[in-house]
């Protein structure tokens, strides 16, 4: 009787550490398993990293403004409008914008309103006219900036954004036409050469077009350009 307990017994005991040896074994798979499974991503990540997505790579920087407009000089650069305020650039973020040096007592100061005109007609397609009148020729800009203001308004109808007498070449350039007439692309570099000059940029703040004195503002090449601009 007593044997065929002890043998019982033996054989529950066998059993019992079968089946541990069975669960360990489980154990160890599921772990095996894991690991495999975590060194999988690992290897992924940091494949990612190694050679990203050729899409992102080199991509253009946008600015912060809310169109996402590439980023550019231009807009970083601060003027003063012909009322005294300090006023950025990059409010004109997204526009197709025409800079024009300005004089008041010139041969080309009838220009004043073939520029209102061009305001006037595209400026609901996105192109700002920004005058900047200078005395770096032949003294033909002397006044204050309230009297070229009033000069420009009663005598023209000027409505376009106008700023303050500064210097458009020599060292005490504005640091606008040094951007332009200095650092800009090899076609367009040169000193203004007189008043009204004309400088066309599109809504990424690239300089795409440069325009002599005597390239009114009404002209087909000025006209066509800022189609084509505005099109883009």
């Amino acid at each position: 009787m007593l044997s065929l307990l002890a043998k019982g017994i033996a054989a529950s005991g066998g059993q019992v550490k079968k089946n541990s040896l069975m669960a360990f074994a489980l154990l160890l798979l599921g772990v095996g398993l894991l690991s495999a499974r975590l060194l999988g991503f690992a290897e992924s990540a940091l494949a990612e990293v190694a050679h990203p997505d050729p899409a992102s790579v080199g991509a253009p920087k946008k600015s912060s403004g809310p169109a996402g407009i590439v980023d550019s000089p231009f807009y970083k650069l601060k003027v003063t409008s012909i009322e005294g305020k300090s006023r950025d650039l990059g409010e004109y973020q997204g526009k197709v914008i025409l800079v024009v040096n300005t004089a008041s007592k010139c041969g080309f100061t009838i220009q004043y309103a073939d520029l209102q005109k061009l305001h006037e007609r595209f400026q609901d397609r996105g192109l700002v006219v920004l005058g900047f009148p200078s005395n770096d020729f032949a003294n033909q800009e002397p006044g204050t900036n309230k009297k070229i203001q009033e000069f420009c308004r009663v005598k023209f109808g000027v409505s376009f954004p106008m700023f303050e007498r500064g210097h458009v070449k020599g060292d005490e350039i504005q640091p606008l036409f040094k951007l332009l007439t200095e650092e800009s692309g090899d076609d367009f570099k040169g000193d203004v050469g007189w008043n009204f000059e004309k400088f066309l940029i599109d809504r990424k703040g690239a300089l795409r077009g440069r325009f002599g004195s005597f390239s009114n503002p009404q002209c087909q090449s000025i006209v066509g350009k800022i189609e084509e601009l505005l099109a883009e």
